[in-house]
């Protein structure tokens, strides 16, 4: 397992660990959660990004879908 060293002043570092406290975790765990949301967030914001760059503009109604669908 690998350790990484994060930097931050003394105010911060309390509020992140009053935070992780509040949360129930340790903060290698909230921090380690929080990165991978972020990361998460991103790779979102890029799908979403490509989506509407793709758009066509065709749209259906919910009964034309389920009517496809057979339901």
């Amino acid at each position: 397992m690998t350790t990484m060293t994060l930097r931050i002043d003394d105010d911060d570092a309390e509020i992140v660990r009053r935070y992780a406290r509040f949360e129930g975790k340790s903060i290698s765990e909230f921090i380690r959660e929080a990165v991978f949301e972020k990361i998460e967030d991103e790779q979102d914001l890029s799908e979403l990004r490509e989506a509407i760059a793709a758009d066509d503009g065709e749209r259906y109604t919910q009964d034309e879908v389920l009517g496809e669908l057979g339901l």
